[in-house]
């Protein structure tokens, strides 16, 4: 389970170029700019390829993926 939870938050480090994200797991990645909607489409495709989870952009709100931990729960729930 860590080593998942290490791999979205690299990811979604790697999308945003945000290294606060790793510590601050539950800060509102639209709200403070970390990701747009381009950047959170970017993250679903590579989250569809490092895993083979789809999510579809239109599927869940941005309030149930807006956080890092809400990310890696959605990841999760759907391994």
């Amino acid at each position: 389970m860590a080593q998942i939870d290490e791999k979205i938050v690299d990811l979604i480090v790697d999308i945003s170029g945000e290294d606060e994200v790793a510590e601050e797991r539950d800060i509102d990645l639209f709200e403070e700019e970390i990701l747009d909607s381009m950047a959170a489409i970017e993250l679903l495709v590579a989250i569809k390829d490092e895993f083979g989870v789809t999510i579809a952009p239109t599927e869940l709100d941005r309030s149930e993926m807006n956080t890092v931990n809400k990310v890696i729960a959605r990841v999760t729930e759907r391994l």
